[in-house]
């Protein structure tokens, strides 16, 4: 029987050496940040500070979307 303690070293390695899909990433990003968004201009907008629009809702997706990206590239 062969055993599964070796097994887990070169799972390691592989999810280590595997940089993914690129356009996995900017997917779950868009997705992602357009969910925080929504639930960002809902609260500000619940508390009276910004009026609750879909233009509103587009912006803070779009800052949200580039500020991730931005910080989770590499530094080369």
């Amino acid at each position: 029987m062969a055993d599964p303690d070796a097994d887990r070293d070169g799972f390691r390695e592989g999810l280590e050496s595997s940089s993914g899909d690129p356009r996995v990433l900017a997917v779950l990003n868009a997705i992602l940040s357009v969910v925080f968004a929504v639930m960002i201009v809902q609260g500000a907008s619940l508390i009276g500070a910004i009026e609750y629009r879909t233009t509103t809702v587009a912006g803070v997706a779009v800052a949200l979307f580039v500020l991730t990206y931005v910080m989770s590239q590499r530094r080369r």
